[in-house]
């Protein structure tokens, strides 16, 4: 079964000081991880704290079969 996570998103001090919220829709945390990783704005350097921010991540199950994949993201 798919969930869709509420991601919390993040370019730390001093690179910048911008962050958001990425809705993606995955079957599990690794799935996740993989579409963000492929998303042009995620910063391959954080890998680390992206998986622990998945990992605590609002996860809601779905009832449809959805295609894995970033819904939305608002990023400042």
């Amino acid at each position: 079964m798919k969930s869709i996570y509420l991601v919390d998103y993040w370019v730390p001090f001093p690179s910048s000081e911008y962050g958001g919220m990425i809705s993606v829709i995955a079957e599990d945390d690794k799935e996740c991880f993989d579409l963000l990783s492929e998303f042009p704005q995620f910063d391959k350097s954080y890998d680390d704290r992206m998986m622990a921010n998945i990992v605590k991540a609002p996860k809601f199950d779905l009832t449809n079969d959805e295609e894995s994949r970033i819904v939305d993201a608002f990023l400042t």
